[in-house]
């Protein structure tokens, strides 16, 4: 049994919703039959993928550098039809989610989105779990398709123990998994639509796929406050993520709203600031690891869930974060932050 899955880039390295997908994808088949579909330029990445996967497929678009979601569904449209496969997979993530319903469209399949959990029954019948209502309600649904597509909630699959290994040893031998390239046949309308990034330290970094988010809401008290949040970001190695309040305010962009209504999150590490807390904010950062809370307001909705809560007035609790992190000099990446039963350095 064959099955393709999407790994996203968070800059140089494999997305950590994309690691949780192949964690889900190798259950899928005893074989472990995986191949990590990696696609633009990113040669990098493809020795973070080796031993996560059997096989690391890198799509090699000439004159496509950036996302470019019709001609990466029609990569794996082709890639399917070539291998076989039985299913193609990708982390529920706003690329994920958009590549597989081009695909879906593409092959007239079902797309089964956020998939907890899947079992082959058959050929071409599939038990699945997947999230309904932000995570709320949990589905039991059977899918009867020749090619399962499934996108998979990231904050609701851990990443395997052995797939976590062979991806941090950077003393694994080489050559675990065949590396192989893949030149798609494109037309005009499949690279039609693309998408630039922006330059600067988040280059290739998703709200979606961050392992450090940090978050803004009221409190910040309008534009200008989220400077102190940038440096911050920029020192963790993450991302600005705002609630609603400040989107509808115009403070900030939409692409940058964690919650029901915007991207759901499910970084190691979610420092939220003056942020209340908001049923629908909740829903979408619930897949954070760690949980911390700068806020004024002992009880806010968002105190009750946090791991650690600092009360305090922002303004001057991140200033004096920033000071110390800059004192250390310590690279205080993704990678430093433990889980909730941890310790925070």
């Amino acid at each position: 049994m064959s099955v393709l899955c999407l790994a996203e880039r968070d800059g140089d390295e494999i997305a950590s919703a994309s690691l949780a997908a192949l964690s889900f994808a190798r259950a899928l088949t005893p074989a472990g039959r995986v191949t990590a579909v990696v696609a633009g330029a990113a040669p990098a990445a493809l020795g973070l993928a080796d031993g996560a996967a059997a096989e690391v497929c890198h799509v090699v678009t000439p004159g496509l550098s950036g996302y470019a979601p019709v001609a990466w569904a029609s990569a794996l449209q082709q890639l399917a039809a070539a291998r076989g496969a039985e299913a193609v997979v990708a982390a529920a993530t706003d690329r994920g989610s958009e590549v597989l319903a081009h695909l879906g469209a593409m092959t007239a399949l079902p797309v089964a989105a956020n998939c907890v959990s899947a079992n082959r029954e058959g050929p071409g019948s599939w038990r699945l779990v997947r999230q309904r209502w932000a995570g709320s309600v949990l589905e039991d649904a059977v899918l009867d398709a020749p090619v399962a597509l499934l996108t998979i909630a990231a904050d609701a699959v851990q990443v395997a123990d052995e797939v976590a290994d062979d991806v941090a040893d950077e003393q694994a031998p080489a050559g675990q998994a065949v590396v192989t390239t893949f030149t798609p046949e494109l037309t005009d309308a499949d690279v039609r639509v693309q998408a630039r990034e922006s330059g600067g330290a988040e280059q290739g970094m998703s709200l979606a796929t961050a392992r450090v988010v940090v978050g803004g809401g009221r409190g910040v008290g309008g534009p200008d406050g989220f400077a102190a949040l940038e440096e911050l970001a920029a020192l963790l190695g993450g991302v600005v993520g705002v609630s609603r309040v400040v989107t509808s305010a115009g403070w900030r962009p939409h692409r940058q709203q964690v919650g029901q209504t915007g991207t759901k999150i499910a970084p190691e590490l979610y420092l939220a600031c003056g942020i209340s807390g908001a049923i629908q904010h909740m829903a979408g950062c619930q897949g954070a690891r760690c949980l911390i809370v700068v806020n004024t307001d002992p009880d806010a909705p968002i105190v009750s869930r946090a791991d650690y809560a600092v009360i305090a007035d922002l303004h001057e609790v991140l200033p004096a974060l920033i000071s110390a992190i800059r004192s250390r000099g310590s690279d205080y990446s993704a990678s430093t932050w433990s889980n909730a039963s941890g310790t925070v350095p």
